[in-house]
This record gives C-alpha cells, sequence and structure tokens, in this order.
C-alpha cells in the first residue's frame, strides 16, 4: 500500500509539469484535481515551442505512456538553429535536416498541452480556479478560489509557476534578478507580415547577438514567430521607462534607440507585431536554497527553482519534478508522505542548482561582448 491511497491530491496549475504529474498518478488509481486559473486550454497566448530533452521532459512522456502522441505532434525541423550578428549576417547554420533524427525534438506548446489533457481523466481540470488562499485543519488542506469556489485535499501540490502564490506556504526564500530584462512579441502569418525574418528563420530559430545583446526569434507550427530581445537593465526598468508596452510605435521607437546599430532587418519584427508587446524581467531562486519539508505540501517547476530561459530547461526540469515526485509518492519504500516529499525535494534542489547555475552562465555569456564565440563553443 502505498502513501497516497486514499488520498485527495489537488495540483494547482495546469502546465507542462502539473498535467504530467496528474497523469503519472492516475496512471497509478491517485485521487487527483488540477485546479487552473485560465477560463480555458486556450485563455492564454502560448509562448516559443519547447525542446524536449532526453534525460528529462522525454523521460517523463515515455513513463507517461505519451511519446506516441508526442511523434505524431512534434515538429521535425523546428530545432534548426541559425546564429547571426546584429546585421543578420549568418554565422552558423545548423541545417536538421543534413543530421538525421532531433537530438531534441520541437513540440509547440499548445499540441503537448492538448496531449496531456487528453492523456488525463474527464473532469480532471477544474478551470477557472484562480488560487487565492489556503488553510489548515486537522491535516486537510482548504483551497480557496477568487470566483468563490473552495476545495479540499490531503496533498497540495504547487505548479503555478513563476509567480506562485502557494510557494510561501512552503518557504519565504524569494527569487533575485539576474540583471536581463526581455521583451516578448509575436507575429501572426509571419511569411506574409515579416517575409525577410520568416526567410531567415527558416522554419527554426535565430539567435542574433552583438552588442551585449541577444535577439531570439522562434518559428511555430500555426505560421506564427514569437521573438524576444534580450538586454541589460535595472530591475525597475518596466516601472520607470514610460513605454506602453500596448503601443507598438513606442516599443518599436524604444527598438531603434536601445538596438541601434542593429541592421534594419529587425525592425520587421516590431512593426508587424500582432498582439501587444509582454515585458519580462528575468529572476532566479537562490542555488543554495534550502526548506523544511512537510508531510502534505510541496511544489515542482518554476515554483520550485525558477530560473531564465536561457538555457531552455525550464519545461524540461517541471516534467522531470513531476515524474520524480511521482515515483516518490508512490514508493512502498517509503515509510510515510513526510519521507516521501523530504526525499523528492532533496534530489529535485540539488539538481536544480546545478542547472541554475549552469543557465546564470549562459545568461551572462549570451549577453557579453563574446556572445557569438561563447554560443559556437556550447554547439561544438
Amino acid at each position: 500500500m502505498n502513501n497516497i491511497e486514499d488520498k485527495n491530491i489537488a495540483i494547482v496549475g495546469a502546465g507542462p509539469g502539473g498535467l504530467t504529474l496528474a497523469r503519472l498518478l492516475q496512471m497509478n488509481g491517485a485521487d487527483v484535481k488540477v485546479y487552473e486559473r485560465d477560463i480555458n486550454k486556450d485563455a492564454r497566448a502560448k509562448g516559443a515551442t519547447l525542446d524536449l530533452h532526453e534525460e528529462s521532459g522525454l523521460k517523463a512522456l515515455q513513463e507517461a505512456g505519451l511519446m506516441e502522441a508526442f511523434m505524431a505532434n512534434y515538429r521535425p525541423g523546428a530545432d534548426k538553429l541559425r546564429i547571426t550578428d546584429k546585421s543578420g549576417n549568418i554565422v552558423f547554420d545548423d541545417d536538421a535536416d543534413t543530421r538525421g533524427e532531433a537530438v531534441r525534438p520541437e513540440i509547440d506548446r499548445g499540441p503537448l498541452q492538448q496531449i496531456l489533457l487528453d492523456s488525463l481523466l474527464p473532469g480532471t481540470v477544474v478551470w477557472g480556479s484562480h488560487f487565492e488562499s489556503l488553510s489548515s485543519r486537522n491535516n486537510t488542506w482548504k483551497l480557496q478560489f477568487k470566483n468563490g469556489e473552495e476545495a479540499y485535499a490531503d496533498i497540495v501540490i504547487a505548479a503555478d509557476g513563476a509567480n506562485s502564490k502557494i510557494r510561501p506556504y512552503i518557504t519565504p526564500i524569494k527569487p533575485f534578478y539576474v540583471g536581463i530584462t526581455a521583451v516578448e512579441g509575436a507575429v501572426y502569418n509571419s511569411e506574409t507580415a515579416s517575409p525577410k525574418i520568416h526567410k531567415l528563420l527558416n522554419g527554426g530559430k535565430i539567435f542574433a547577438m552583438g552588442d551585449s545583446k541577444s535577439l531570439i526569434v522562434s518559428s511555430k507550427g500555426d505560421g506564427s514567430l514569437v521573438f524576444y530581445p534580450g538586454f541589460k537593465k535595472d530591475e525597475n526598468w518596466v516601472r520607470e521607462c514610460g513605454i506602453d508596452f500596448t503601443d507598438k510605435a513606442q516599443v518599436l521607437a524604444w527598438f531603434k534607440a536601445e538596438y541601434a546599430g542593429w541592421d534594419s532587418i529587425w525592425n520587421e519584427l516590431f512593426e508587424n507585431a500582432s498582439s501587444n508587446f509582454i515585458p519580462r524581467p528575468q529572476y532566479c531562486l537562490p542555488l543554495d536554497q534550502t526548506w523544511e519539508a512537510q508531510s502534505n505540501i510541496t511544489m515542482l517547476g518554476d515554483a520550485a527553482h525558477l530560473m531564465p530561459p536561457y538555457a531552455g530547461e525550464g519545461v524540461n526540469m517541471a516534467m522531470l519534478d513531476a515524474l520524480e515526485l511521482s515515483q516518490c509518492l508512490l514508493n512502498d519504500d517509503f515509510t510515510d508522505l513526510h519521507t516521501a516529499i523530504a526525499s523528492y525535494e532533496k534530489q529535485m534542489r540539488e539538481r536544480a542548482s546545478e542547472t541554475a547555475a549552469l543557465t546564470l552562465e549562459s545568461t551572462e555569456a549570451l549577453h557579453s561582448p563574446d556572445a557569438i564565440n561563447f554560443l559556437m563553443s556550447v554547439i561544438g
């Protein structure tokens, strides 16, 4: 008999980590609900494509019995990478077509979410459940949501991302600003809306670097692209810069000034952006963070170990967390839930600390004068 038999489990957050955990637990008969603040799966625009790694994201999908669905939905060739300088000159062209099967296959966030949702029992995800507060009585958690609804659970798992509202019930440790801010934008129908960039993108990714700044562009399967200029600014820049990020003209004017000396080809992205821009200051949780394990609450993914996206590890880490947490919760060798959660959290923190250290190095290097050489050396 495992430690979660006859226990109600509440997962807060229907991202890849939360949904993967729900799938793995349901496969073993667990009673699971996933509470998500979005009103439905399409409520929010989905960001860049994801490259899943064999030792983490793909490993979790394999254990979840979902590799066949993944193979039917991933995007062959989307892992092609072009590195350019600020003038748009290609300095490295990684043509996936000539090197066989993808090592880190790419999938859009929407199809990955759909694969995971389809694998769950009907009614598992409770949409429109914006978490508000948590209280404990007789070892049972009461979850309060902004719509006035309540739920009760024996175990609560925070999978609610970078601004987790449940994390403070576990630890007061907060993330620190890493010195880089990014601005997210999207162009729909990029082939007609931004033909020069679309051609340069070639169905894959562009890493453009120069002047200690980055500009990352990623194609999507629906014919759109997303892009992220990344640059060094103070933590309060977004609040103090005076830019209205819903005003395309203001953002374009800012880009031309901030990226002065960059070729005008990049302006095409900002001139044809299809939706509001989203400024994203980059944060990371301390590499040496620790806390006392509890017997009925834990966390995974960005809620547990937020880090910048410049090493492509976020979703992979969250899905591996889900796999390892499910294994600990279902392991009969642990005498109780407290021991199981403590074991999971210890290995999760150690693994995340190593990855975060590498990510911080990568973040700094990609925004240094020698960024192109750094990236070339990583690719080998």
